[in-house]
């Protein structure tokens, strides 16, 4: 009889179980500093090399193990968290299904070194692809250090899948700071390359989001407090005119396990309408305590994702709660009943004059005017399907409405009158005479055009003029930004945007490109990375055509600006001399056109 059934090798078996636990470097870190809070460490430090390719390595001074247990810890769903079934209804801690350890040994090269506090000596191990090479008594601190080298070593395919060194470390840091964020009781330190990235001391949750965010993060955030008989939560979320079109900023919480629940989100989000655009996101650190009997964390391998016996009052309780916070913190004026409500007169100095108060008024003011500009910025679909065409003419092909203007049929002839260089309607199109009849031009798109064709040709001839400044700005970033911008610092100078490493997570900025004239540095760098973190999503485009679409997305002119006659011109001429004037870089129509035989059908009506 034949046997087609078979069990797998242990070492096949754990290379299987790895694919399901660790996807990448950022999955060992998330493992290992989660064992190390669950054995009580109060200090952790995490080394990588080469975005954790090279090396990961986490050191705690956690309870560490006795000899048996380090050599115990490797087996598959061998674990001191839970004894039986039901005590997956009651955890309080990150791991408990045991795979974790045996999953990283069977496709990396690990060194673990761990003592107890009552011993003298520690045990160290070392495993290669499941495979017990040594084991052997060591002197180490009391704690634990698992290093982890040349991750996916013995099986290529998956080494093949791994992204850049940027990519990758980006992943590291999220992982990082869910954990850190969650466990500010804890103090991390995080090096790349020998390169400190993070030094987090022990502190509060504010203190905490503040340090990785940098201390301006401090003034964007709204306290949330909420407790009942369900579920308690605190944390903070950020005020309306920070919110993002990227949804970086954005951790929950329950029971200091890290968490992803479209459902909540939806919540928290629903809390600020009307207050932000449908296209913008709010950032938020929510932290939810709930009895852990009333909570299935066993849903997923990585355990983002869990289930809350009492979902719907949850989500209840948690769009009262951000909505009252938001209204109570930044929205409504705030009342001091307590304070004496007598009128606040400054003392005048010797000799100080008393000022009359100006009166200022602004006639361009309009009351009937209701448009927001925050709110009428142009939203860019993320997964429209144009963002996936190679090159204009694909996008060209996918709007076949716009008929195509030849460059000779714009009536410049008519230079002595205004009225054909271009009329601006609504403060967002440009009306203009053609030949053949006239075209409206929408002047946000056509200007992201004009810069879009002028930062490619910078790039790709190192070419890009900078404006120095006077007195250079420095800018804080979270880490995985300031790895992004450190990967790419020659790019971005040949666009004109000169940037000097300052500290561990601080650029100084000396110059922007010569085309954003007159905007503030900070905030054209802090534009341009939210545009460029929006973008990475798109897998078609070259990190070059990235870097010039988000420059020019960022401070190219906006829908709301009134154009003097002759920026309109300006304008014009310069959308016609780019290579495809039809579409924006996101792929929607600049220009609309309108024969003179259509005019004359809707006079002879």
């Amino acid at each position: 009889m034949t046997q087609r059934i078979q069990l797998l090798p242990d070492k096949v078996a754990n290379q299987i179980a790895a694919g399901e636990v660790i996807q990448r470097p950022a999955s060992v870190i998330k493992e290992l500093v989660e064992n190390a809070i669950d054995a009580g460490a109060k200090n952790i430090e995490v080394i990588i090399k080469d975005a954790g390719k090279s090396l990961i390595q986490v050191i705690d001074d956690g309870s560490g193990m006795s000899e048996i247990d380090v050599r115990m810890a490797f087996e598959r769903h061998a674990t001191s968290k839970i004894n039986e079934a039901r005590d997956l209804f009651s955890l309080n801690t990150k791991g408990f299904r045991g795979e974790a350890l045996a999953s990283i040994a069977a496709i990396a090269h690990v060194v673990l070194k761990s003592r107890l506090a009552e011993n003298e000596l520690g045990t160290e191990l070392r495993i290669e692809g499941s495979k017990v090479v040594k084991q052997d008594m060591c002197q180490c601190p009391v704690g634990s250090d698992f290093s982890v080298r040349n991750l996916f070593y013995n099986v290529p395919a998956r080494r093949k899948f791994l992204k850049s060194d940027p990519v990758e470390f980006k992943h590291i840091v999220e992982e990082f700071n869910r954990v850190a964020f969650a466990h500010p009781e804890c103090s991390f330190k995080l090096f790349h390359n020998e390169l400190e990235v993070y030094n987090l001391p022990i502190s509060n949750y504010r203190q905490r989001i503040s340090k990785v965010f940098g201390g301006n993060f401090n003034s964007r955030l709204v306290p949330v407090q909420e407790k009942t008989d369900i579920v308690e939560i605190t944390g903070f979320v950020g005020k309306p005119e920070f919110a993002r079109k990227t949804r970086g900023e954005q951790y929950l919480f329950a029971n200091d396990r890290f968490i992803k629940s479209g459902y909540f989100h939806h919540a928290i989000k629903g809390a600020y309408d009307n207050l932000i655009s449908k296209d913008h996101h709010p950032s938020y650190f929510l932290y939810f305590k709930v009895n852990p009997d009333l909570v299935d964390v066993n849903i997923h391998p990585t355990k983002t994702e869990i289930k809350f016996r009492d979902e719907k009052a949850i989500y209840a309780i948690l769009l009262a709660a951000v909505k009252r916070s938001i209204g109570k913190y930044n929205i409504s004026p705030s009342l001091d009943f307590e304070r004496e409500m007598s009128l606040d007169i400054p003392e005048l100095k010797k000799g100080q004059a008393i000022r009359i108060p100006e009166i200022k008024l602004n006639p361009n003011y309009n009351p009937f005017q209701t448009g927001n500009k925050d709110f009428e910025k142009e939203v860019i679909p993320a997964q429209y399907e144009k963002e996936h065409a190679t090159n204009w003419q694909e996008l060209y092909a996918i709007n076949k409405e716009i008929e195509p203007i030849e460059s000779e049929e714009i009536d410049f002839a008519d230079k002595g009158s205004n009225l054909f260089k271009g009329i601006q309607i609504h403060k967002k199109y440009i009306l203009t005479s053609i030949k053949s009849g006239f075209v409206f031009i929408n002047q946000q798109r056509a200007h992201e055009r004009v810069l879009f064709e002028l930062y490619l040709k910078q790039i790709n001839q190192a070419s890009g003029q900078s404006q120095q400044s006077l007195f250079p700005e420095a800018i804080d970033l979270p880490a995985g930004d300031f790895a992004l911008v450190n990967a790419h610092l020659d790019l971005l100078k040949s666009i004109g945007l000169d940037l000097e490493q300052f500290g561990p997570s601080t650029f100084k900025i000396n110059g922007i490109p010569s085309l954003a004239k007159e905007e503030n540095p900070s905030t054209l760098m802090e534009s341009f990375l939210e545009k460029l973190k929006m973008f990475e999503a798109l897998p078609k485009l070259s990190f070059e055509e990235k870097v010039a679409r988000s420059m020019s997305n960022s401070h190219g002119i906006k829908n709301g600006t009134p154009l003097e006659v002759s920026e309109m011109q300006y304008l014009i001429e310069q959308l016609f001399s780019c290579e495809n004037p039809y579409l924006s870089p996101s792929g929607l129509p600049i220009i609309v056109n309108f024969s003179l035989e259509e005019l004359d059908e809707k006079f002879e009506k």
